[in-house]
């Protein structure tokens, strides 16, 4: 891809998530979205393979239909109320209309269709892109609409979301297709306690996006992408492999890593609300996720390939990626114990 090409959809949808995530009018919000819809485009299709077409035009028709809602959703609140101010959303029908438009535009389910497919269409970076940075404007739009949003349906969308991104995700044996049933998995858990405290969706936001960078950088550093070559890419670079097992287990949610945390207090949370029941089920269902995190982690680190006795082993890598990934990873993995320090 032309380098010019490149850094202008790049400098695009960093300005396109400036302004939705700065603006207070709906037409300014809706603009912001409009531009990292057309930013990301060339970027996911700059491979010219079909496969990467057909995922550019998957993403574009579903985005331009979520754009559509959600402009239809203002402009109906704005018809009855007279504003267009985006945290005074208080028609039904307006706040319907844009839990459904928001819940296209990240994913959640029964909209989740199109997100594993385009993953797969795309390269991991690209991927990486579209599984953390253009998710936070619309995360962004949920957190200022959050006080006029129907728990009841968020709840259900929410379950919904984490018990098929468990169940989908058991049978895939493309790398890209599991982390996006994961992305799925993470967005049930971050809807569910959207309503009740909007700062914890936030934060577990961020943590997700802190633990799915280093795997994303990992496997493209090791170029896997399916599960038969992961079984052989320990050879290529030995550590790297080993963390990247810890990083896995971390993005399941075990203690005393860092995935840990952002579950331990949503349910926490949860209980508060007197959500015991819904906060059972959630944990339960963050049990099928855990299967195929600990597949990948099997598939990584234990199985043992045949290799002939002449093989190279690649212990260097690019030393400016080598710093990038290694600061993630320590993030990805210890950052628990801090998590006093982050509530004061």
């Amino acid at each position: 891809m032309n380098p010019q090409a490149k850094l202008l959809s790049i400098t695009s949808l960093f300005l396109g998530s400036t302004i939705t995530i700065t603006s207070n009018h709906w037409i300014m919000a809706w603009t912001g979205l409009e531009i990292n819809t057309l930013a990301i485009l060339p970027l996911i299709s700059k491979s010219h393979h079909p496969r990467a077409i057909e995922a550019a035009t998957k993403y574009f028709l579903v985005q331009a239909a979520a754009s559509a809602l959600l402009l239809f959703s203002s402009m109906t609140n704005a018809w009855y109320t007279g504003q267009w101010d985006i945290t005074q959303l208080t028609h039904p029908t307006s706040c319907l209309l844009l839990t459904t438009a928001i819940s296209i535009k990240l994913g959640l389910v029964p909209f989740h269709f199109w997100f594993p497919e385009v993953l797969q269409g795309t390269s991991l970076t690209t991927g990486l892109l579209l599984a953390t940075a253009l998710k936070f404007p619309p995360i962004t739009l949920l957190l200022l609409t959050s006080s006029s949003l129907n728990p009841t349906l968020l709840t259900i969308m929410a379950v919904a979301s984490t018990a098929l991104g468990g169940w989908a995700g058991l049978n895939q044996t493309q790398t890209r297709k599991i982390l996006a049933f994961s992305s799925i998995s993470h967005l049930g858990w971050m809807a569910i306690i959207l309503v009740y405290n909007p700062k914890l969706t936030l934060i577990t936001f961020y943590l997700y996006c802190l633990m799915t960078i280093p795997i994303f950088l990992t496997l493209d550093t090791i170029k896997t992408l399916k599960l038969t070559t992961m079984s052989t890419a320990w050879t290529k670079i030995p550590p790297l492999t080993a963390t990247l097992m810890l990083m896995l287990l971390s993005l399941a949610g075990l203690p005393p890593l860092t995935g840990f945390l952002p579950k331990w207090l949503i349910i926490q949370e949860l209980t508060k609300q007197e959500m015991t029941p819904t906060a059972t089920i959630i944990a339960l269902l963050s049990l099928l996720g855990l299967f195929f995190y600990l597949r990948l982690a099997y598939c990584a680190t234990i199985t043992l390939p045949p290799n002939s006795i002449n093989h190279m082993k690649q212990w260097q890598t690019n030393k400016s990626t080598k710093m990038f990934i290694t600061t993630f990873i320590t993030l990805s993995i210890m950052l628990l114990p801090l998590s006093p320090m982050i509530f004061t």
